[in-house]
């Protein structure tokens, strides 16, 4: 095992980078008990990366819930449109006037119970390009790729790169027999000093090779 150079990373700091107030850990961020990140998850921001849960994460009124993984980038203007975003479609209309106020809240039931399509997840080590969206109830798998721009509608698989509006799969970053074996050999959940250890693996190895840093070896 090489040896160690020095401390892991903090993952409870804000600023990571303390020269670049742009980039944020979101698990140190977030405060709403309906949205869970994991650590060493960033968004980078030039304008106000503090300001993710309003700016970023739209019409959460609940009780749904947005669940990020661990080790994701995500980049400036990813927006997680929520549930609360849907409007009735069944009638003449969409417009939902009993928020509007007045004697029309009396219809209030009119548009509350929306169907829905649960939680928002997004696996572990997920790249989010510039200005992507995700829209509600979307599961994106471990390892998969954002590309800039895109409007994902329906669920990307591990490893997956998608691009467009709708997002669509380009391909997968690996064969369906590594990406078996990534998936069980899990680096996201490594102790730190273990995986301090070893990032050159983690970063520029191959399945091979993470698999012989793995932890989990005899």
């Amino acid at each position: 095992m090489p040896a160690l150079p020095g401390p892991p990373a903090d993952p409870n700091v804000l600023h990571p980078m303390p020269d670049q107030s742009r980039v944020v850990l979101l698990r140190p961020l977030v405060k709403s008990p309906l949205i869970e990140v994991g650590e060493f998850s960033y968004y980078d921001d030039p304008d106000d990366p503090t300001a993710f849960e309003t700016r970023n994460v739209l019409y959460h009124y609940g009780p749904e819930r947005l669940v990020i993984g661990k080790f994701c980038a995500l980049g400036t203007g990813v927006r997680f449109i929520m549930n609360g975003a849907n409007h009735r479609m069944d009638g003449p209309s969409t417009f939902p006037f009993p928020i509007m106020g007045g004697s029309w809240t009396e219809h209030f039931d009119l548009i509350t119970g929306l169907p829905g399509r649960g939680d928002t997840v997004v696996g572990n080590d997920v790249w989010f390009g510039y200005r992507t969206m995700v829209m509600p109830g979307v599961r994106i798998g471990h390892g998969a790729v954002i590309a800039s721009g895109s409007v994902v509608v329906d669920d990307v698989p591990d490893y997956g790169i998608v691009g467009g509006n709708p997002a669509k799969l380009i391909r997968r970053r690996h064969s369906d027999e590594d990406i078996a074996r990534l998936l069980e050999l899990a680096w996201w959940d490594w102790p730190l000093d273990h995986l301090t250890a070893h990032l050159r693996t983690v970063m520029s190895g191959s399945v091979d090779a993470l698999a012989a840093a793995s932890p989990k070896q005899p």
